[in-house]
């Protein structure tokens, strides 16, 4: 295994959890494994696909994923192939015949592929090492993403022959990243796994700072620009209205941000995907359309504009940030108005709520069974959202983690007042550049010298390291956070009538990151009222600078 862990991956040693499923899967017993996003489930099967004789046959929901994986496993060596709707028919026939000749190490299809008499007729052909699953969750009712399709999956699998020539099908390995006992015991049943090794790996990503906020519509929009700015984030809503109103409001704030969901053209999707992953485009506004093929390692705070339909959807959402265990934040902003929302989609009478494909029969009872789970699940995310709990112990308890502990320190209820990595971070910047400028200038200078604003600047200030150090943050954003570190006693001001700022011992401490408990209170936020007024009316201008006037007292 580490041979060729190592000479096919590149990698010197599994990540936790990841050795014991690879074994499992190596065994040839049915394996149902369950890991956190982030923590390398596809290697789990690829890894086996390469050491096995034979064609291990992967179903994956998300073309984008698949041509992902499938460029990857090529680009290092390991010839791959997939069949979607998104192939031309020469591309499926040039595949097809590969995997008939046992050239490909891995074959991926859409669950789709299997309402199909020709792919089949190809798999009754095929030498099947593994027979993989992912995304799992997806054949169970109690699922987030609940697929039909993945209801054909163990008639599939009794289709295809071992590539060991031994009776009966293939050992399965199915996957997931967000499964209760509830969903697990589905996953066993619906796709038949005989007598499986079932394999929890921890659900914890202890780099992920959790944070929920109860806010009204004004709070959240206020709110949202300095939860993304100079960060590469994701931010997810209910609808595709609300993800391109976010995007709107995000720009006309100073943020570079794109809306992706189903509505648009595929060459406008296309565009800011692949614009996101080759790091163009920092902010993605969208609705859950976007995110399982995503797989940039540095995405440092997904913001959830308003509550998700269910934990698992939330869980896996979230767990876009912190791919390199570098620190990140996963933020909630929402209010009762959400749920509502929430609701009225789950009974919308033009949605499909049965999980059936557009135009098929719908079975009223099935309807109706549907939206009953999909409202208890939502009722699980606001118990969550509402908790006055530790947030981190409250979703590993849902989903049966043993290696639960409270407080966990790393979360908004355990510690309401902590700045994330981000605004920690953006407050050493802030000192640095006190620092830097020799303590000798008041707030105005050294907010126009960290914002690259050097017009006015003396030639001093024009050339330090620190010189545009912050040129993505808002001055407002700044001056905010220079008050705040008075308030925290990490900067004073001088009483003469230069006003010039300077560090105290603790706030030289807090620079040189010796110090990361000082109090630091986050600053208010102030809507960007031209932004929320975009294209509005008169009277909704009127109801939000009343809403403004109302506020004034607290944001000053």
């Amino acid at each position: 295994m580490r041979t060729q862990l190592q000479a096919c991956f590149g990698y010197q040693d599994f990540r936790p959890g990841q050795e014991l499923i690879v074994d499992a899967v190596l065994g040839g017993s049915d394996v149902l494994a369950v890991m956190p996003t982030g923590s390398g489930k596809s290697l789990c099967y690829q890894l086996p696909a390469v050491i096995l004789p034979g064609t291990a046959l992967v179903v994956s929901p998300l073309i984008s994923l698949i041509k992902d994986q499938v460029d990857e496993l090529n680009r290092r060596g390991i010839p791959s192939g997939a069949l979607h709707s998104m192939l031309s028919a020469d591309a499926k026939r040039e595949v097809m015949s590969a995997a008939r000749d046992g050239g490909l190490r891995l074959l991926y299809v859409a669950p789709e592929r299997f309402a199909s008499e020709p792919f089949l007729r190809l798999l009754a052909g095929l030498a099947v090492s593994r027979f993989v699953v992912d995304e799992a969750h997806c054949v169970s009712q109690w699922g987030h993403d609940f697929r039909p399709d993945y209801r054909r999956l163990k008639a599939a699998a009794e289709l295809c022959r071992r590539s060991d020539g031994r009776p009966g099908r293939p050992p399965m390995a199915a996957f997931t990243a967000t499964a209760t006992a509830e969903v697990r015991d589905d996953i066993v049943a619906l796709l038949g796994l005989d007598q499986p090794r079932v394999l929890v790996a921890g659900f914890d990503r202890p780099n992920i700072y959790l944070r929920v906020e109860r806010v009204d519509e004004d709070d959240k929009n206020a709110r949202l620009p300095g939860l993304v700015r100079g960060r590469r984030a994701l931010v997810y809503t209910a609808t595709r209205k609300t993800a391109e109103f976010a995007a709107t409001f995000l720009t006309s704030s100073g943020v570079q941000a794109a809306a992706y969901h189903a509505g648009l053209k595929d060459e406008e999707r296309t565009r800011v995907q692949d614009a996101f992953a080759a790091g163009s485009l920092p902010v993605v506004c969208a609705t859950n359309a976007f995110g399982m093929g995503i797989d940039r390692p540095d995405v440092d705070a997904v913001v959830h504009y308003a509550i998700p339909g269910s934990v698992e959807a939330y869980y896996q959402e979230i767990g876009r940030a912190g791919r390199d265990g570098r620190p990140a934040t996963a933020t909630l902003l929402w209010d009762y108005g959400d749920v509502v929302t929430r609701e009225f989609l789950i009974d919308s009478p033009k949605r499909d709520n049965s999980g059936h494909r557009r135009g098929a029969p719908v079975d009223p009872e099935d309807a109706a069974r549907r939206r009953a789970l999909e409202h208890a699940k939502l009722r699980r995310m606001v118990d969550y959202a509402d908790t006055a709990e530790c947030l981190r112990a409250t979703i590993l308890r849902y989903f049966g983690d043993p290696a639960v502990r409270e407080p966990c320190g790393s979360c908004g209820n355990c510690r309401p007042d902590a700045l994330d990595a981000y605004e920690m971070e953006l407050i050493r910047k802030i000192l640095a550049g006190i620092a830097r400028a020799g303590e000798r200038y008041g707030r105005n200078r050294i907010v126009a010298m960290l914002l690259g604003d050097t017009h006015d600047l003396p030639p001093a200030l024009t050339r330090l390291s620190t010189t545009g150090l912050l040129r993505h943050e808002t001055g407002e954003s700044l001056h905010g956070w220079i008050d705040a570190c008075v308030a925290a006693s990490l900067v004073i001001i001088s009483k003469d009538q230069y006003r010039t700022l300077s560090l105290t011992p603790a706030g030289r401490d807090v620079m040189r990151g010796q110090r990361s408990n000082a109090r630091i209170v986050r600053p208010a936020p102030r809507p960007n009222l031209a932004a929320l007024l975009e294209g509005g009316t008169d009277d909704e201008l009127d109801l939000l600078r009343l809403r403004q006037r109302r506020r004034s007292d607290r944001w000053s």
